[in-house]
């Protein structure tokens, strides 16, 4: 049954409510910005000016400073700013330090699949192991061999599914595990002594600014590096040793290229009002708020549902949601697409919620970026509008049948 045919027999009366979200900035990357900003937040930023002068140095110093102590690092944890946002920080690590042990590789959404094909296809490494999962749920944890290097993601943005807990990481493991983190850290609790390499980007959690990313290393993961040379060419943007060491001026600001201060600007800001409202802390709490208030919608109606089943693997940042209505699940993937893009074209044009719409290459869904930088009232609000924009289009596909 076509399904303008099928919507006309969904019953769906949802009046237009009233009360609209302060900020509509839903996306998962570039995530809002923090609550109160304003352009005038940059009026610091040290523009015209090189990277490599002393108070540029030391304005990047003091964004990895505030970084270390708002994430709660242990003090020989190195943390660095590096080119190319969370990707070029992944593939820095990737590149540099894969290759000695084999490889455990868990691949639940788009970007653990990215880091495969980086793995099998340009590193080309040949003892490799693959979880690869659908959409919505996690491999086996039980099964991954921690004694092999593991990468994974802790938190899928493009599934909605992120790991419980670290529990599944031994203390005396003898691989490194590479975490792609950058939906995770200041939303979800990371036990940092079972993590060697971390990577984030400024623009999810933080609401901060693209380009950049962080990239933090343990003594283990510097042993490596200073251990091991791979058999293949590292470009520059990728080297991080120098004679044999760790070159630890990345660690200190003084970065592999030429950084935006405009950027860095912007991200001390967002670190001092996170440190301003209670740390790391404060902004889980924030995230649970959000996710509180969608797990009660959710239950509430019957038309929508998780992506991820398990409560437990759900994501509290990149909250993703699929239709249950049969008149939508029913019908091929463009139509669901369609309804999608619909239903997120309406919400953007009455201005409550824009770049909601699931991600190109995940199932047919909505996507609500629920980290530290959303107000929860503005989640609470946005709800009875996706309700409202539901039932309108519906209701137009109805007019069209």
């Amino acid at each position: 049954m076509p399904l303008q045919q099928q919507a006309a027999q969904t019953p769906s009366n949802t009046a237009k409510p009233t009360l609209r979200p302060k900020n509509p900035c839903f996306s998962s990357g570039p995530a809002a910005k923090r609550p109160g900003w304003t352009i005038d937040a940059l009026k610091g930023a040290l523009l015209g000016r090189s990277h490599r002068a002393k108070p540029c140095k030391e304005r990047i110093a003091e964004a990895i400073d505030l970084s270390r102590k708002l994430l709660g690092l242990p003090d020989d944890y190195l943390i660095g700013i590096v080119p190319a946002s969370n990707t070029g920080a992944v593939e820095m690590a990737l590149w540099s330090m894969l290759g000695p042990r084999p490889v455990d590789v868990l691949a639940w959404d788009v970007f653990g699949a990215t880091w495969l094909t980086d793995i099998t296809k340009q590193l080309k490494l040949e003892n490799v192991r693959t979880f690869k999962t659908e959409h919505g749920t996690l491999p086996d944890l039980a099964k991954v061999d921690c004694d092999h290097d593991v990468v994974f993601t802790w938190n899928g943005t493009t599934a909605g599914v992120c790991v419980p807990d670290a529990e599944w990481i031994p203390a005396d493991r003898k691989g490194l595990t590479i975490c792609d983190a950058t939906s995770a850290v200041l939303a979800m609790d990371m036990d940092w002594s079972k993590l060697d390499v971390v990577t984030y980007s400024w623009q999810k959690v933080l609401g901060g600014e693209a380009a950049h990313g962080i990239l933090i290393l343990s003594p283990r993961a510097v042993e490596r590096l200073e251990s091991y040379k791979p058999a293949w060419p590292l470009p520059k943007l990728f080297r991080m040793t120098k004679d044999g060491k760790v070159n630890l001026g990345i660690f200190k600001g003084e970065t592999i290229n030429t950084i935006s201060m405009l950027c860095i600007e912007d991200v001390i800001d967002a670190l001092k009002w996170a440190h301003g409202i209670g740390g790391r802390p404060a902004l889980m709490k924030r995230t649970a708020a959000s996710c509180k208030a969608i797990e009660a919608w959710v239950a509430a109606t019957p038309w929508i549902e998780y992506m991820c089943g398990d409560p437990r693997a759900r994501s509290t940042t990149s909250v993703t949601l699929k239709f249950a209505d049969p008149a939508i699940t029913g019908q091929p993937v463009e139509a669901q697409w369609d309804f999608v893009k619909k239903l997120g074209a309406l919400l953007d044009k009455e201005g409550v919620a824009h770049d909601i719409n699931g991600h190109r290459d995940a199932p047919p869904g909505l996507r609500l970026w629920c980290g530290g930088t959303v107000d929860p009232d503005d989640v609470a609000a946005l709800l009875p509008w996706i309700g409202w924009a539901y039932a309108q289009t519906l209701a137009t596909l109805k007019a069209a049948a």
